[in-house]
């Protein structure tokens, strides 16, 4: 067997043992983020090398080692780096348990990177049970009233998801006797939802699980909460990776278990249904919130809706019987623009509030003058999430659009397109506070090199991917190949 395949995860695994063991003996802790990073990046060089190999399987074909699951990894690891760096100006608010920190966050990218390369229901929910633990304990690492409350209601609620997944996958079973995506598909072969009622319901919860992992409409419920209350590096990271890992794994399991045409065209429409919902009560509840952390939460909400559009939008020729994958090529790609913009979103929110001690938006007032450059960075990456040029937010918005006007589904981008006027008004107010709103002090706002480093690549990306998209919608194009035989992939 090629373990070597598995070289990302075993590296990540190394390192957070090493830095469990690191924190034992050293007394200088930032030793232990060198060390996390260092063993990140390592695993983003053997994700690289593997990017050109032939796709292969591992334990009997439970694990595929493909682009889309290298894409993936990229994507986790490199936000893992970035968290990591921005954490330099936040850890002092948990000095003492810094290694246990970080080793969580390892562990979590290790969950998330055999998640995304996962083709057996069962590696799935152990994978997803591995990260979910990690984030758990990471959502309430501050050990105060509001982070000790996000961990339990995270704890509580992604418990009640886990029960729903695993009765759909029971669901599954039942009616295909296989765990393995592909021959799930071989044994539903012929079947339609409309035909076997069970069939549907194991869909529904399926999806239900899913969505808790993605933030969607109706399965947020602890979305608010645990965005403010956990550290907010952790927020940072579930806002981008845990939502990555989710559509993933929504990607592996519906078109490779369920991508019969059948069955294929019933599961896009209860997507774009939940896109549509999600996005517009995502956007209308952010308008009214003045905690910053809370108005990035409904935010998230609602950038999950976008993200829906590109589930929505796939069809098969009947000719042919080829995919059209226009939208999973510009989900993918949707995300990698979304995880540059909120991560530098929340690094500017590490920055500010630890020197005005507050996460409310009226207490951002005057930023602008205090620090221009953060108040500059936090604009661009806000202008981003707004859908707007010249940032990569707009092609990443008029990419996954136009994968859905071409599958039929007008009335959404329409839906997606009046969202996009209302989410500017909140992200604007955020800007204009900072920018014309007198400041209450003219104390300058320090930061780490660190945070300033892994600011200033977030937002580099952001202007980057607009420019020059090429790189990122080739490397979606590959990914989605995967996932779809033969396909007809954007123009």
């Amino acid at each position: 067997m090629n373990y070597y395949l598995m070289t990302p995860e075993l590296i990540v695994v190394g390192f957070a043992v090493a830095v469990v063991l690191l924190d034992l003996f050293v007394r200088q802790k930032t030793v232990l983020a060198v060390v996390s990073v260092v063993g990140l990046l390592g695993a983003l060089g053997c994700s690289a090398a593997l990017w050109r190999e032939s796709p292969d399987s591992l334990f009997g074909g439970m694990l595929a080692i493909d682009e889309l699951a290298i894409f993936f990894k990229f994507i986790f690891a490199g936000a893992a780096i970035l968290v990591i760096l921005a954490s330099r100006d936040y850890v002092a608010k948990f000095a003492r348990f810094q290694g246990e920190y970080y080793a969580l966050i390892l562990l979590s990218v290790v969950g998330m990177m055999v998640m995304a390369a996962s083709r057996d229901l069962i590696a799935i929910y152990v994978s997803l049970e591995l990260t979910s633990i990690s984030l758990y304990s990471l959502a309430a690492f501050l050990k105060d009233s509001k982070s000790t409350e996000a961990g339990l209601k995270y704890l509580l609620l992604g418990a009640i998801a886990s029960a729903m997944l695993v009765f759909g996958m029971g669901l599954i079973f039942g009616i295909s006797g296989e765990t393995q995506l592909g021959a799930i598909r071989t044994a539903l072969s012929g079947m339609s939802l409309g035909d076997n009622p069970a069939l549907l319901l194991g869909l529904v919860f399926l999806i239900g699980g899913f969505g808790f992992k993605i933030a969607t409409i109706p399965f947020q419920m602890w979305v608010p909460d645990v965005y403010e209350g956990a550290p907010t590096p952790v927020t940072a990271f579930l806002s981008v990776a845990s939502k990555a890992v989710g559509f993933v794994v929504i990607l592996r399991v519906f078109f490779e278990a369920f991508g019969a045409e059948q069955i294929l065209s019933d599961w896009a429409m209860i997507f774009a249904v939940l896109a549509a919902i999600s996005m517009t009560v995502g956007n209308i509840v952010a308008i009214s919130q003045t905690n910053i952390k809370r108005m990035l939460a409904y935010s998230s909400i609602a950038q999950a809706g976008y993200l829906m559009v590109g589930l929505a939008a796939v069809s098969r020729l009947a000719e042919t019987g080829d995919t059209v994958m226009f939208g999973p090529t510009g989900l993918m790609f949707f995300i990698g623009c979304y995880a540059v913009a909120n991560l530098g979103v929340f690094f500017a929110v590490i920055a500010i509030s630890n020197k005005v001690k507050s996460d409310m938006i009226q207490d951002y007032a005057g930023v602008g003058a205090r620090a221009p450059l953060l108040a500059l960075a936090l604009t661009l990456c806000l202008v981003s999430l707004t859908g707007l040029p010249p940032t990569a937010g707009f092609l990443a918005k008029f990419y996954l659009f136009n994968a859905a006007v071409h599958q039929g589904l007008t009335w959404l981008v329409v839906i997606a397109v009046i969202n996009t006027a209302i989410s500017a008004y909140y992200y604007f107010r955020v800007i204009r506070v900072s920018w014309f709103v007198p400041p209450a002090s003219s104390e300058t706002v320090p930061s780490s090199w660190p945070l300033r480093f892994a600011l200033a690549i977030a937002c580099l990306g952001v202007i980057v991917l607009f420019f020059h998209p090429s790189p990122l919608l080739d490397i979606s194009r590959d990914a989605a190949r995967v996932i779809a035989g033969p396909v007809i992939l954007f123009p």
